[in-house]
């Protein structure tokens, strides 16, 4: 299926030099990827999540909101630089299709980064799988927590269930 699906090009990261929450998902879906912008579905909780966590409004636009979370030191990104999936679902990712991002030299460049928050139990997976491997050891000790995901596609836990256990991202930078 490889050849007659596209791979899908996964985005820039957002972070600031001070970044120390790095959160990371594992590809864009197609709303995202139409979009250009991290988390675009409408239904996706993310942004409300962020919104609620770190105290700012939910109307901003996305360059406003991703500001926001430059300035509270939460960095976004996803594991996967490329891959082929037909739709949306990380189910439908094409395991010999996988490249990774570059978290060695990410991790390098951010080196304030303490805590890495996956959003979703494919990014954690293909994290451990891929990156973990290629990092320092120093880089490998960096504290990680999964977190349930915010994509529609995962709608047994409901918001609250998930905006409390997505509170660790901010408990890590209260214990600063």
């Amino acid at each position: 299926m490889t050849d007659l699906v596209p791979a899908s090009i996964s985005f820039p990261p957002i972070a600031g030099k001070d970044a120390q929450i790095l959160i990371l998902g594992s590809m864009p879906g197609i709303k995202s990827l139409q979009e250009q912008q991290y988390y675009a579905h409408p239904r996706n909780a993310f942004w409300p999540i962020m919104a609620s966590l770190y105290d700012f409004d939910l109307s901003l636009d996305y360059a406003a909101r991703c500001q926001q979370l430059v300035d509270n030191k939460v960095a976004i990104w996803d594991v996967l630089k490329s891959c082929c999936r037909q739709g949306s679902l990380d189910q439908a990712i094409e395991t010999d299709s996988i490249v990774a991002n570059d978290f060695l030299a990410f991790l390098t460049q951010y080196p304030k980064i303490k805590s890495i928050c996956f959003n979703g139990t494919k990014a954690e997976q293909v994290f451990h799988r891929y990156v973990l491997p290629t990092l320092t050891t120093a880089q490998q000790q960096i504290i990680r927590h999964k977190l349930p995901s915010t994509s529609p596609a995962h709608a047994t836990q409901s918001f609250d269930d998930k905006l409390s256990q997505w509170q660790i991202t901010k408990q890590n930078m209260e214990a600063d």
